[in-house]
């Protein structure tokens, strides 16, 4: 019997220390679950505040996307204009630089209406003067800064519109007047961008 009392004492004692140790254990356990559960909240404190933050910036980017596209618009409409007013100065400058010639016998010069005998009594004598209101039709095109020369070929030439003598000159080669020679192309365009030639 005292064996078995000596024996339970030893368990008893062997229990409580156990208890004892394991208390320790749960309040080791419960201050770690503490601290976990203080780092879990300012944790979802952080990212409470970083989900502002982001949806901040995201707000920002929005008003940034429109103001971009505001912008982008902006431009292309400012490019279209100016590529329509160079599209004007071209146009501009191209007919600024045109100017127009035609050649052919007075026969033929009269049935388009561009030249007629000027002072002329019963079909005979007078000048030869250009109609005012011919048709363009029968004239060439040419840019006035490119166009040194007009083709001839013929036997006689002569310059029926009015153009500074100083400013061209009927070339001969080979026996005929092979073309007229623009010498000074501002000069000779200055009176008349229509140039007139009868040729025989």
């Amino acid at each position: 019997m005292n064996a078995m009392l000596v024996e339970s004492s030893k368990k008893i004692a062997e229990l409580e220390e156990k208890l004892r140790k394991s208390g320790m254990n749960v309040k080791s356990y419960e201050k770690r679950i503490l601290a976990l559960n203080e780092t879990i909240e300012t944790q979802n404190a952080e990212i409470a505040e970083l989900k502002k933050t982001i949806e901040s910036k995201n707000t920002s980017l929005a008003e940034y996307g429109v103001k971009v596209k505001a912008l982008n618009s902006n431009i292309q409409q400012q490019s279209d204009t100016i590529n329509y007013k160079q599209k004007v100065i071209v146009a501009k400058t191209d007919k600024l630089n045109t100017a127009h010639f035609t050649l052919g016998t007075f026969k033929k010069l009269k049935e388009q209406g561009i030249l007629s005998r000027e002072g002329a009594i019963l079909g005979l004598g007078g000048g030869k003067a250009i109609q005012g209101n011919f048709d363009t039709k029968y004239f060439t095109d040419v840019d006035i800064r490119i166009t040194k020369t007009i083709p001839l070929n013929v036997k006689k030439a002569v310059l029926i519109s009015e153009h500074p003598s100083s400013s061209y000159k009927l070339v001969e080669e080979k026996g005929q007047i092979a073309y007229l020679q623009i010498e000074n192309p501002e000069e000779f365009w200055r009176i008349s961008k229509y140039a007139v030639i009868q040729v025989k």
